[in-house]
């Protein structure tokens, strides 16, 4: 598969109803739904579709959800494993042939560089195929544009590789010799398995990612978590309110028909253990003293989830196999507080800590202090702008493929309300807007 970027030979046309930025699923889910109510637009897509499935997820990269969760917009997955996990090559194909079916008005190869708002209203959206005018405009490039990587990296002695997860393919890909892995959200887990099972010596610096039971009392615990409406739960309703948008996903994997993550079992293996990683000095690597904090929290969630589970198996009188209490199967005598790289043989390191949005080319006051973009249920207060494909964008399915229809739906809505509004009315403040949000 050819990663390169290919620019477009299209033409844009001066003017659009509405432009969609970003070809993935949410992309795509957009344009199914405009195309439903006859609305003009145009879906504009940097590289092509299925780009980031294709292009950066490793070699034995699967999904962590059950192929059943796989519902865009009159598009489920219909293959013969339900239950399985589509390994990446599927999801490519899987996401390829919704293009082939929602035929969008699709334009790949086309960067978009500024959004903008004139004077005389609308949008200006300069792109590397020109600049044309909108009404209304979707952002739906996702959040993950820049690999985060600490500023201590530079620290690093010039012959230990680095790679971040989104660079990272096999094990092969990287030097003989001990890996340290930086980072316990999912990726980072699965990487370390991926390194752990072709027989190297991993090293995992283990942040505060919560974890899951993958399956639970004799069903996939995602199912559970489904019928309990977790999936359905709005940000307004969660604890954390907005702040849920900045928490990391749960930790388990698909890989191998799906399991349950447990690092104490992987410790009992041979993974060694680190807290957070905290600098890096002459070659020695410092973590903070809170491994021990980190896997107890990550099995409380673990645990909350079960206590969850078994309070609706009881309330709804269901049959369903009993399961062991959970039992820590190893404990760290002492956290660890600094690695020796060369004492430990470790010859690279893979990041795995994440990524950070870059929105820089909306040129709009559409954001808070931290840059993060505002918006109720994906729409923006600056009358017009949109998100969409975005964690917690409104609900937990919200970004993922069991979610994004719903999303993108409720955002066509509004734009077709809108739209068919008196000119005078559309570009009257969010506020104004509010019963079309409910």
């Amino acid at each position: 598969m050819s990663n390169a970027f290919e620019p477009s030979t299209a033409t844009l046309a001066p003017h659009y109803p509405v432009v969609v930025i970003g070809g993935g699923q949410a992309g795509l889910s957009a344009s199914h739904y405009l195309k439903q109510q006859g609305i003009a637009h145009v879906v504009l897509e940097k590289r092509r579709v299925g780009h980031s499935w294709r292009s950066e997820r490793w070699d034995s990269f699967c999904l962590v959800t059950p192929n059943w969760q796989c519902r865009l917009p009159d598009f489920p997955y219909a293959g013969p494993q339900p239950q399985g996990f589509m390994l990446r090559d599927e999801i490519v194909a899987y996401l390829e042939a919704f293009a082939a079916k929602v035929q969008p008005p699709l334009i790949e190869g086309v960067a978009v560089t500024r959004v903008s708002r004139p004077a005389a209203g609308g949008f200006e959206v300069e792109t590397s195929l020109g600049t044309c005018r909108a009404d209304h405009v979707v952002v739906a490039t996702g959040g993950y544009d820049i690999p985060i990587v600490p500023a201590c990296a530079h620290a690093l002695p010039a012959d230990i590789v680095q790679v971040h997860s989104v660079a990272y393919r096999n094990p092969q890909q990287l030097p003989p010799g001990g890996v340290l892995v930086v980072g316990s959200g999912q990726s980072g887990v699965q990487i370390m398995e991926d390194l752990h099972l072709a027989g190297r010596q991993v090293h995992l610096a283990v942040g505060s990612a919560p974890r899951s039971p993958r399956v639970y009392r004799g069903r996939e615990a995602t199912e559970w978590l489904h019928e309990l409406g977790f999936y359905q739960l709005t940000v307004d309703r969660h604890p954390l309110g907005d702040e849920a948008r900045h928490k990391t996903n749960h930790y388990m994997t698909g890989r191998d028909g799906g399991h349950e993550i447990d690092l104490r079992r992987f410790a009992l293996e041979g993974v060694k253990l680190y807290g957070t990683l905290d600098d890096i000095r002459d070659g020695q690597v410092t973590f903070k003293t809170d491994l021990t904090r980190n896997l107890d929290e990550a099995d409380e969630v673990y645990c909350s989830i079960r206590r969850d589970i078994d309070k609706y198996i009881a309330n709804a009188g269901l049959e369903a196999p009993e399961e062991a209490p959970f039992e820590k199967v190893w404990a760290p005598a002492a956290d660890p507080a600094t690695l020796d790289l060369r004492a430990a043989g470790i010859t690279s390191i893979v990041w795995a800590i994440g990524f950070r949005a870059d929105y820089r080319w909306i040129d709009l006051p559409a954001f808070d202090g931290r840059g993060h973009p505002r918006f109720t249920r994906g729409v923006s207060p600056v009358a017009g702008l949109y998100f969409l494909g975005l964690p917690w964008l409104h609900t937990w399915g919200s970004g993922r493929f069991l979610g994004v229809a719903d999303d993108a739906q409720h955002l066509v809505g509004v734009i077709a309300q809108r739209l068919a509004a008196p000119r005078e009315d559309r570009a009257q403040p969010q506020r104004a807007a509010e019963p079309a949000l409910t």
